[in-house]
């Protein structure tokens, strides 16, 4: 199981210790660090700025979002970025959601699976630069051939040569059909909101998915799936799932419309429906720290690792023997040792243990 470390989206602003954090995590041997973007910071600025600062650590896109920028936009920040960091870059790619998309960004939303492939396939075609670039379209026709074209448009190759044809794109995905997608066109998935009890469930997608892959991929054995999820070692389970109830209660009850969430989807299929309706209830009525409250500390275990070391040993076996292939963690850098230690199989003191709850307790 490989270890990366995911920075999230932006908050008020830029994340306070990010930069020695992403060189803690290369010097602790992370393979991997993640940026994010919703409706503030962008995903590929943090990496350019943090990946300038490292020389081994793989730089990903976790996620950069489709509707921020066309497919040739996204090709050409990622075989910049490639290029500058020495081929470190993997694109990870997703549809987002209609709230956003639609509010945000000013765009349509639907079909965010045909989006998606069509988006894809010109991205490859832009990194193979086998030939000029065009697609039929109809999310994202080259040359624009709408209404209002002037006609003037043609097919055109990138002037920069790729530093990898083959750069990896992974989609993030969450439904059955998108993770299906993901395994017939991608190099790679993101879950998010993973519970090793669904295991079975989510490898008949990606098997689903499989079956259908293009031989000029990689092959399916080379497939990622590198998961986001807190790790947080802690004398008392319940202090730590109180560090994870906002973030699930943010994205059951806060992020995608009422009806329209599909984070949330995820949480009803593993069985916490009723609790998923008391915190979108409490979440959309502005009564966040009871919908933070509503969260069950049996929902939280299932979706991350927390408490006494043994404890995460104990259940990191579940996830060692699910289609997971890379551990997405988040924590500041006076953490990442002691994750890496605990989820590795190192030694932690007692003492160790309880600094490192000291720490959370007066982290800022």
């Amino acid at each position: 199981m490989r270890i990366g470390y995911a920075t999230g989206y932006w908050k008020q602003g830029p994340p306070r210790g990010a930069l020695k954090a992403v060189r803690t995590a290369e010097r602790l041997g992370f393979e991997s660090v993640w940026t994010a973007e919703a409706y503030g910071s962008d995903a590929f600025t943090p990496l350019a700025w943090w990946g300038s600062h490292t020389r081994r650590i793989r730089l990903g896109t976790g996620i950069a979002q489709l509707s921020a920028r066309t497919p040739a936009a996204t090709a050409m920040a990622a075989l910049t970025l490639d290029h500058l960091s020495g081929g470190r870059v993997i694109l990870g790619l997703g549809a987002s959601g209609p709230q956003v998309v639609e509010g945000w960004y000013g765009q349509p939303y639907p079909k965010p699976l045909a989006r998606t492939r069509e988006y894809v396939s010109i991205v490859r075609d832009v990194l193979r630069r086998e030939s000029t670039v065009s697609a039929t379209g109809p999310h994202y026709p080259l040359p624009y051939t709408g209404e209002d074209a002037t006609g003037l448009g043609k097919p055109l190759r990138s002037t920069v040569h790729p530093l990898r044809a083959n750069l990896p794109i992974y989609l993030a995905a969450e439904g059955p059909k998108n993770v299906a997608l993901a395994a017939e066109i991608a190099d790679g998935w993101l879950p998010f909101l993973f519970s090793p009890r669904a295991n079975d469930e989510f490898a008949g997608y990606l098997a689903n998915g499989f079956a259908l892959r293009s031989p000029l991929l990689s092959d399916p054995s080379q497939f990622e799936v590198a998961v986001q999820l807190a790790v947080i070692p802690h004398p008392s389970v319940e202090a730590a799932a109180d560090m994870v109830r906002p973030i699930i209660a943010l994205y059951v009850g806060g992020m995608g419309a009422k009806g329209a969430n599909f984070h949330r989807n995820v949480i009803d299929r593993l069985g916490y429906s009723d609790d998923c309706d008391r915190i979108q209830e409490l979440y959309l009525a502005g009564r966040k720290e009871e919908a933070i409250a509503a969260v069950p500390t049996r929902l939280v275990e299932e979706i991350a690792l927390i408490g006494p070391p043994e404890k995460i040993r104990d259940e990191l076996a579940a996830w060692e023997s699910s289609v997971v292939t890379t551990m997405l963690v988040q924590g500041p850098a006076f953490a990442l040792r002691t994750i890496r230690d605990v989820v590795q199989g190192g030694s932690l003191t007692r003492a160790k243990l309880g600094a490192l709850a000291f720490a959370y307790s007066t982290r800022k």
